[in-house]
Parts: structure tokens; sequence; C-alpha cells
């Protein structure tokens, strides 16, 4: 989605109405979030809404600091900062150490990579749908690598073990990565 760099047009605020409403719809699609979401968006602080030209994207930030992007009508996707900052908040996958060289050249994520011996998925009790919100981890990273929507559940994923899991995404070093606020 990301893989040149992003140029932004304009940038406006955020009505405290929308803003709130922003709030509800985090809770409500991150439940992980709700103890945190005061300090990821403080009541009385100002978001902006950066429009991205290249991508049809809007991100939403907190000053020079990045917080959700939105591709069009898709559900609003963390930007890797803050998943960075708050880790445990997302639902997770796991790619194995053949897959990243791949997922950070902007590659679409397949399938083998989250069922070989590296990748992980969360069991059946856990399983995530087709068109979640998913961070990606890597093994023996510290730190998520890919966030993106999933094509297929995780259960279909174990069932079938091939083809596409994840279509495009923000990675690591991509123009969303690097695109500077001020």
């Amino acid at each position: 989605m990301f893989k040149k760099d992003v140029t932004t047009s304009s940038k406006s605020k955020v009505k405290s109405s929308t803003q709130r409403a922003l709030r509800t719809k985090l809770t409500e699609q991150f439940p992980l979030l709700t103890p945190h979401i005061d300090e990821i968006l403080p009541k009385k602080s100002q978001l902006d809404l950066i429009k991205i030209t290249d991508a049809r994207a809007v991100l939403y930030a907190l000053g020079p600091k990045p917080l959700f992007f939105q591709h069009m009508d898709d559900p609003l996707l963390p930007h890797l900062a803050l998943v960075h900052a708050f880790p445990a908040c997302f639902p997770t996958v796991a790619i194995d150490r053949g897959a990243i060289r791949f997922v950070l050249a902007g590659a679409t994520l397949m399938a083998p990579g989250l069922t070989s011996a590296g990748g992980w998925l969360p069991p059946a009790e856990e399983a995530l749908q087709a068109g979640d919100v998913v961070v990606v981890r890597a093994e023996g990273k510290e730190h998520a690598c890919l966030v993106g929507v999933l094509k297929m559940g995780t259960e279909e994923i174990k069932a079938k073990g091939k083809g596409v899991a994840l279509d495009e995404g923000h990675y690591l070093g991509d123009g969303l990565w690097k695109v500077v606020l001020d």
C-alpha cells in the first residue's frame, strides 16, 4: 500500500465530536486498548487528519506522532509506532525467519510463512476471521514488522496451508513509516 514514499497534502484538525466517535470506534475494534485510550488519545488534545494523496488514505496523528490510518472505507489500522508502544493491545500472528525479508520488501504475506515451524497462529478458541486487523511479528525479533487485514481466517490458514494470508499493509521501512510530521 505504501511501497513508495508518500506525499501528504492537507492537514486539518479533527472536531471534538468526531474525535469522541473515533475513540469509541477504536475501543470497539481493539478492546485491549481501552485501559490505554486516554494515554493514546487524551480528551483535551487536538487530533490532526492528514490526507495521503498517493494511497487515497488518511492518517490520524497527535502532533508529530502518527497513531492510526485508514484507506478509504477500510477499518482503522494502527501505525507501527503505536503498535511498538502498546504491543499487547492488538491481535497478533507471527512469521518465520524466511518470510521476513519478503515482508520488509512489501511482498504479499503467504500462508506458509505463518504455518511453518517459526510461524505462529492463535489457537482455535482465539481464532481470527477474514477481515480482522492483525499485527505481524517476526520470529526472533522484538517488534512487529507489519500491520494489515487478514484475507483468510486463521483456522482456514491452518487448514489450507497455502494462499494469500495478508495482501497489503503497513510494514517497517515503507513510505508511511518514513513520513515526517511537523
